[in-house]
């Protein structure tokens, strides 16, 4: 049997911590290894116990869920976190993928979209809701050819695997490369196109079809 899909649930609401665990702990291949209602402990908890996918609230006492998942995405980027909030806000999203999130799930839509979001990050795959796919597309076709930089095609390569949520360890064990190298090359491809963050390499991977939307 597979090994099982290790979550953390984070969420200030105890109510609602304890119907998302019955919703996972009805899926065999998940287990819910915690639970914490701050930021704060959220970034202790996930670096301790090192779970597969952090479930992350935003708005929490002690630190906020999109600060709490830039540091650990900075500790320890193998830990993938999804955003699990009721804000449905274009400003707020964008926040939360540039600080690491590889997902973002809206509460209302948590029967239907959550379980599915959970394997996808697990896989290394980005989950958007329809939703969030079309603002994500609004705001490329909005910035529209900002003239960036030539890219090599290494460079290009490694934007399209950044951008489809791969680690530097996941893209250098697929490129035969070592994590250095890597590392350079996404730096030398953020400097030519002006980015700083993840966003604006999937904004950018959008725009040239290096990736689906």
């Amino acid at each position: 049997m597979a090994e099982r899909i290790r979550v953390l649930l984070v969420d200030d609401h105890a109510m609602f911590r304890e119907g998302v665990r019955s919703l996972l702990e009805g899926e065999p291949d998940l287990e819910v290894v915690g639970e914490v209602e701050d930021g704060r402990a959220a970034v202790q908890t996930a670096l301790t116990l090192a779970p597969d996918v952090v479930l992350m609230d935003i708005t929490m006492p002690q630190l906020d869920g999109i600060e709490a998942t830039r540091q650990i995405r900075a500790h320890n980027d193998a830990i993938k976190v999804l955003i699990l909030t009721m804000h449905d806000n274009e400003d707020v999203f964008f926040r939360s993928i540039s600080a690491g999130a590889s997902g973002y799930v809206l509460k209302a839509q948590a029967d239907t979209d959550l379980l599915a979001a959970i394997r996808a990050v697990e896989r290394g795959e980005p989950f958007l809701t329809p939703e969030a796919q079309r603002t994500l597309i609004k705001d490329v076709l909005e910035r529209g050819s900002s003239g960036e930089e030539e890219l090599t095609p290494r460079e290009e390569e490694i934007v399209k695997l950044v951008a489809e949520a791969n680690t530097t360890k996941q893209i250098a064990e697929l490129l035969h490369l070592s994590e250095k190298t890597v590392e350079n090359h996404r730096a030398n491809a953020m400097r030519k196109l002006g980015m700083r963050d993840r966003v604006e390499l999937v904004r950018y991977a959008i725009r040239r079809g290096l990736i689906e939307p």
